[in-house]
């Protein structure tokens, strides 16, 4: 079974029988989601070890999502996702060695395998009727708060300009000098909110979404797990793949995530989005901001 399959069957089942795992059983499905390569090549007591459960505990998991025991669970997951385990700071240490030993080459090589292979992995996941839903409930909604902080900022920010070109809904927050649940004080189940955030999760961006949720607004979440605390229990939840051999984890998937997201609303809009489009650059033009071909 590869990858996709793991991502749409057992992984998905994992995430879905979520609430009715037990507190201990949650903890052996989070090690699983989080880390499906691990769970081909170890026995039980290893990856209950790993996990700080009892081999018990990821036996009971197994059968209650519908397996006859571990080892008819664990086959599905021989070829599962690497995942990145060290830390900020250990990779930056290892860039700066990387760079004295003059393996620049070396790096080069792992930087551009790893942004392809997060693309890869990251649609490979996502399957376009989820993306088709996620769109068309953007488009149905009075407002759309796009959240990210740090450099998510940016991502969130990029996507909200890129959609002002044709529509006037979307509000990247937080906005300069206001808070992100400032900003959503008067949101409700009319709007969505498209929340991102990767380990290690930002607080503010989880408080934000656990108060639009109790207001009722549809939530998109994006992060790099589906045990994420933004992903669970979203209206909408997409995993990216972020490894990378940087110190920070990449915003390539993330933001092609973005940008087909974007694109699936405006092949939900209504015709005249494309008009407005063609309205905004004309202006652009007219106002000189590009530069002519002769110049």
């Amino acid at each position: 079974m590869n990858d996709t399959d793991v991502s749409t069957s057992v992984l998905g089942r994992l995430s879905a029988e979520w609430d009715t795992l037990t507190p201990e059983a949650r903890k052996a499905a989070r090690y699983v989601l989080e880390n499906p390569q691990d769970v081909g090549v170890s026995t039980v007591r290893q990856i209950a070890a790993a996990a700080k459960v009892k081999p018990n505990t990821f036996v009971r998991m197994a059968r209650q999502v519908g397996f006859d025991g571990y080892e008819d669970f664990r086959e599905p997951f021989r070829e599962a996702i690497r995942r990145a385990a060290i830390s900020f700071p250990d990779r930056a240490r290892w860039l700066q060695g990387t760079r004295k030993s003059g393996a620049m080459g070396a790096l080069y090589a792992d930087l551009v395998g790893a942004a392809i292979r997060n693309i890869e992995e990251t649609f490979a996941a996502v399957p376009e009727p989820a993306l088709r839903a996620a769109a068309q409930a953007i488009w149905a909604s009075r407002n759309v708060f796009t959240l990210g902080v740090g450099v998510n900022n940016a991502n969130a920010r990029n996507f909200t300009y890129l959609a002002s070109t044709a529509m006037v809904q979307f509000h990247a927050i937080p906005r300069p000098g206001s808070t992100p649940v400032d900003d959503l004080a008067w949101a409700d189940e009319h709007d969505t909110i498209i929340a991102i955030t990767c380990k290690p999760y930002r607080s503010e961006v989880v408080e934000a979404v656990r108060i639009a949720s109790r207001q009722g607004l549809t939530v998109i979440g994006i992060s790099d797990s589906p045990t994420s605390p933004i992903v669970l229990g979203a209206a909408h939840g997409f995993t990216v793949a972020v490894d990378t051999p940087q110190f920070f984890p990449s915003s390539v998937s993330t933001i092609a995530l973005l940008e087909t997201l974007l694109s699936f609303v405006i092949a939900s809009a209504s015709d005249e989005i494309v008009e407005r489009v063609e309205q905004f650059h004309q202006r652009r033009h007219q106002l000189g901001i590009y530069l002519r071909d002769s110049e």
